[in-house]
């Protein structure tokens, strides 16, 4: 049984896909500022990403606590493992198999990519960099978990994980800020590639679950007012995205120590939007936001390798890559391989998950 879709966080997920593919773009086919500001902003995709999937995530694990149903660490790492390995190690290997078509000006060792640790001492330029946002969600996925079951086995009070989540949101902003004044600012590598330096975007997504699951008077009264979220949220986004993006700004401590968690605070204002019924963003669909929602996985993963493959072979031929149909025809030839990707490595595990290990609530309609 799939779970039912919501609107809004298709098109927030397809919102980010979106900002992905612009930054890449511009990063390995036109080589140049393409699409202005939206360019600009293309890394805030991967952050938009983050929370969306802390608040999924936790919501799995915080719904089965709040109900009192066992919390099972092997159902859940074999359901995660599923969704996530079989597209990632077929990825992979394309970059092994194809070296000179793909490689960067160095490669990590194998077992760093196949343990997900590859970001750890990650530089710009390297081989298949855009893992570096899997490795923090795999390390997040192994993390959360363990943590819940521990505070659910020695029965800590509701303050206790709350009290972590602010604490580990303020780690991060404590490590960036000493990254900063050590001289990495939060674009430099280290920081940016860094667990540290950005597993902390994670927890306003757990925020929210925690709210839903254990404060549901407080969640609900938020929900009646989606279009207070939406507004704020929005106004919320631009603010902060502005003063990254800044030169007057972005060389400031405080940007650079709270930036990424500001920004993750901002997503999630709009990720409570999007689960408001009263708000424009739950209500409308968009055409196309949904299947790109869906594949948006795959698409993560294939594009970046479509688009550096099309873009030197558009440079050799002195293509325009900057014209509106070389834009479109290069983004559907990124989007059609994550959906070749989704359809025939995705689409099966899938299934095999959904038979050998169902969600709780396959196992209820089982029931």
């Amino acid at each position: 049984m799939q779970a039912k879709r919501i609107n809004g966080l298709d098109t927030l997920r397809a919102f980010a896909i979106l900002l992905v593919l612009m930054s890449h773009y511009c990063g390995f086919v036109s080589r140049k500022q393409t699409f202005g500001f939206a360019g600009d902003i293309g890394w805030a995709g991967v952050d938009l990403f983050f929370v969306l999937s802390g608040y999924l995530i936790g919501n799995q694990i915080m719904s089965a606590v709040a109900k009192g149903q066992a919390l099972s660490l092997k159902n859940f790492f074999a359901r995660r493992l599923l969704r996530t390995l079989p597209n990632y190690y077929v990825v992979l290997a394309a970059y092994f198999i194809f070296p000179t078509a793909l490689a960067g000006r160095s490669t990590s060792p194998l077992w760093q990519f196949l343990t997900f640790t590859q970001n750890i001492g990650l530089e710009y330029g390297q081989t298949f960099t855009h893992s570096w946002s899997l490795c923090i969600e795999e390390q997040f996925y192994l993390i959360l978990p363990i943590v819940s079951f521990i505070l659910v086995r020695l029965k800590s009070p509701l303050w206790l994980a709350w009290g972590l989540l602010i604490a580990a949101i303020g780690g991060g902003m404590l490590f960036r800020g000493m990254a900063f004044m050590d001289g990495h600012p939060a674009f430099d590598a280290q920081v940016y590639y860094s667990s540290f330096g950005r597993f902390d975007e994670l927890l306003p997504g757990v925020a929210i679950a925690m709210l839903k699951n254990f404060h549901t008077s407080l969640y609900e009264r938020l929900m009646r007012h989606g279009q207070a979220l939406l507004i704020t949220g929005l106004l919320a986004t631009g603010c902060t995205l502005y003063c990254i993006n800044s030169d007057d700004y972005n060389k400031l401590m405080i940007v650079n120590s709270m930036g990424f968690s500001l920004i993750a605070i901002s997503f999630a204002i709009l990720t409570l939007a999007a689960l408001s019924p009263n708000s424009y963003l739950h209500r409308l669909r968009l055409p196309g936001a949904a299947q790109l929602a869906l594949w948006s996985y795959a698409v993560y993963l294939v594009h970046k390798p479509v688009f550096m493959l099309i873009g030197e072979q558009l440079a050799k031929r002195h293509v325009n890559a900057s014209a509106p149909l070389t834009i479109v025809l290069v983004t559907a030839a990124g989007v059609f391989g994550g959906w070749l990707l989704y359809r025939l490595v995705e689409t099966p595990f899938m299934r095999i998950r959904a038979h050998w290990f169902p969600s709780l609530g396959q196992q209820a309609q089982a029931n």
